[in-house]
């Protein structure tokens, strides 16, 4: 069935089934990450593992609002997710954030974590210049993800020592600022 949003898009110049891939991919992206980020996340302990334990939990939790938003959008627009797990992982816009080989090595952690977020950054970056001015439902929902991906990467850039971005983590604030209006009440 042809929605009046689908219309909408169409009309406006948008290429719905390659907007399509893109969001699906991305929400691929952030359940497989959400799944990496635990088994990164347990690992890290020990005095300088445990420094980074909740910034990681709040990146860790704010994927997994991510693909919680994108999956309505997905459908509204016609979409729809894969029906095997196992593809939804093969098809995902950012390679697996895997556990180092020696995961006490907090470098190395941080260096998987820095990666999958710049990749979510530029993920959300490509969204947002495909539908500016064409498709506002969609760019808001990617422009706010995309907020907090810079964030995250702030966050692990910073324990690199990559130099201070002036972001703080979530430590007693809600988790997903800018995402949180797209999640149903509950969620968040």
């Amino acid at each position: 069935m042809k929605t009046v949003a689908i219309e909408m898009v169409e009309k406006a110049g948008v290429n719905v089934a390659q907007l399509l891939d893109l969001l699906v991919r991305n929400a691929a992206a952030e359940l497989t990450t959400y799944y990496y980020y635990t088994i990164l996340r347990v690992n890290l302990i020990g005095m300088e593992g445990e420094g980074l334990k909740q910034i990681a939990e709040d990146a860790r939790i704010e994927d997994r609002n991510h693909f919680e938003a994108l999956v309505p959008r997905i459908y509204e627009l016609g979409g729809k997710l894969p029906a095997s797990m196992v593809d939804f992982h093969n098809i995902s816009a950012c390679p697996p954030a895997a556990l180092p080989a020696d995961p006490t090595d907090m470098k190395a952690m941080l260096q998987v974590l820095l990666a999958a977020e710049q990749c979510a950054v530029r993920g959300y970056t490509q969204v947002c210049n495909l539908t500016f001015g064409k498709d506002h439902r969609t760019y808001d929902l990617a422009l706010a993800i995309l907020h907090e991906e810079i964030e995250h990467e702030a966050w692990f850039s910073e324990f690199l020592g990559n130099g201070p971005s002036g972001h703080y983590s979530r430590e007693g604030r809600p988790n997903s600022p800018y995402v949180g209006k797209f999640l149903t009440a509950g969620q968040g």
